[in-house]
């Protein structure tokens, strides 16, 4: 069976994915910072027959990426990798004026820093991979200049850039970023939680995600709205 890691994966789009690749018949190494409700996500999942390794802890750990990567091999090599861990930078939001230098730097560690990271430990059992894709969860932010979002936007525009490189010296893989769109997630509500808005839920997005596995298109930048338009 095919093998995925994801990250950020107890909760919102993480899980939406896993939940859809485990319906699928993929197995599964999830990550996620807290380990009780990455436990009964593993759990809900290893229902179906999955095999699930569920390792709590940080990306931006070089010893916990390692370990990830490990789990994956032990299931069998790693066919998917999707990066998409995240975190704001400050929560809620604020000006550029505002923003914690410290808040930016975390902000760029685990969203590019730790995503390059897991993307070297892996890259010989994504080469390995008779499919071998990366796909990094982007967002609107990294393209437009929304008020507030200066310093997770700009994270996520250089997550994007090393997808973009990354897919031009590996064309043996696919490499993809992600703009999944509005979604209510735990992010965020974290991000705006004065913004009481319906959006869409993560599972809503997830045909966008199967339908890049299926079609395997070009390396690039995909936006979840226009995946999802009838074909």
């Amino acid at each position: 069976m095919p093998v995925a890691i994801i990250t950020g994966a107890s909760k919102g789009l993480g899980r939406a994915l896993a939940t859809a690749l485990a319906e699928r018949g993929w197995d599964l190494v999830l990550d996620a910072r807290t380990a009780g409700v990455l436990k009964e996500t593993a759990e809900a999942l290893s229902a179906s027959g999955t095999r699930v390794e569920a390792l709590p802890g940080d990306v931006g750990d070089a010893g916990h990426r390692a370990g990830l990567v490990a789990a994956a091999r032990g299931l069998g090599g790693v066919d998917l990798l999707v990066n998409n861990a995240s975190a704001l930078g400050a929560e809620p939001l604020v000006r550029l004026e505002d923003l914690p230098l410290d808040g930016l730097r975390h902000a760029l560690e685990v969203n590019v820093v730790a995503a390059l990271g897991l993307v070297q430990e892996a890259l010989p059992l994504l080469r390995a991979a008779p499919a071998g894709a990366v796909v990094a969860v982007s967002s609107d932010a990294a393209a437009e200049a929304y008020e507030t979002w200066g310093g997770y936007g700009a994270s996520k525009a250089a997550l994007d850039h090393l997808a973009a490189v990354l897919g031009v010296e590996e064309p043996g893989l696919r490499v993809w970023a992600v703009d999944p769109g509005d979604m209510g997630t735990d992010l965020y509500a974290a991000a705006v939680p004065e913004d009481g808005d319906a959006r869409p839920t993560p599972d809503s997005v997830v045909p966008a995600f199967l339908r890049l596995l299926d079609e395997r298109p070009a390396s690039g930048r995909y936006g979840a709205t226009a995946l999802l338009e009838v074909r």
